[in-house]
């Protein structure tokens, strides 16, 4: 698998959510009504919504949200008829990518995705066409000040838990794993004290494609940018290195 590059990836959407909190929190509390109506309100025994609960309080989504986004899932107020949908393409650059949609209207998003996409340099492609080219995995990393472990003993520990591989940047060490296994991974993180960052399942690309030259690079970022802007793109990924 080439190198993920989930940590640059996660601090630029770290700073866009501080400046777009409405719309992430809308996002959030979206992926947490869903996870209820799927497998119910105990996050015991519904890791879904345990990942999407952690994901809130990470960035700090008040708990009045979360809680009216649960009662949602339950029920209250309506029925929400709330799909997760992936779209396909290519972006600038001929860069791969899946855009993972939560809607309460597939004829809505589809349209809109289709829209952004053609006006920024892609194009949509058929269910399938791209799915190939990546791997669904569970991807979970801490800062360096997470562990108070060395790293040998940390990644020893992880390994038994499951982890396939290691990524170590200046930030801290991304896990990879089995998406079976994500659960053991963070409830061994949980038993030693070790807190992570972020924690997901998600699509990483086999192999990465690296982009030279700066204008399609700024064309891309872009790219990524419109579609984040999106009321119903809850995630993007891309095969670009």
């Amino acid at each position: 698998m080439a190198r993920h590059s989930h940590w640059h990836n996660i601090q630029l959407k770290k700073g866009k959510a501080d400046a777009k909190k409405a719309n992430v929190f809308a996002k959030i509390t979206k992926n947490i009504t869903m996870a209820v109506k799927e497998g119910g309100s105990d996050s015991l025994f519904n890791f879904k919504l345990r990942m999407a609960v952690d994901m809130a309080k990470a960035i700090s989504v008040p708990k009045d949200n979360i809680d009216r986004a649960i009662a949602r899932g339950l029920g209250s107020g309506g029925e929400i008829a709330l799909e997760e949908v992936i779209y396909e393409g290519f972006g600038p650059g001929g860069i791969a990518f899946l855009v993972l949609c939560v809607t309460d209207n597939r004829n809505r998003t589809v349209a809109n995705i289709k829209m952004i996409v053609s006006k920024n340099g892609g194009t949509v492609g058929a269910a399938g066409s791209m799915m190939w080219m990546f791997e669904k995995k569970g991807v979970v990393s801490f800062l360096k000040s997470a562990f108070s472990s060395d790293q040998e003993t940390f990644e020893l520990i992880m390994i038994e838990a499951g982890a396939e591989d290691f990524f170590s940047s200046e930030e801290g060490i991304q896990i990879i794993c089995d998406g079976k296994n994500l659960k053991k991974i963070l409830d061994m993180a949980e038993k030693h004290g070790w807190r992570p960052d972020h924690f997901g399942i998600e699509y990483l690309a086999k192999d990465e494609v690296q982009i030279t030259d700066p204008d399609v690079q700024k064309q891309m970022e872009q790219f990524i940018d419109v579609l984040e802007d999106n009321e119903d793109v809850d995630a993007i990924y891309t095969n670009q290195a």
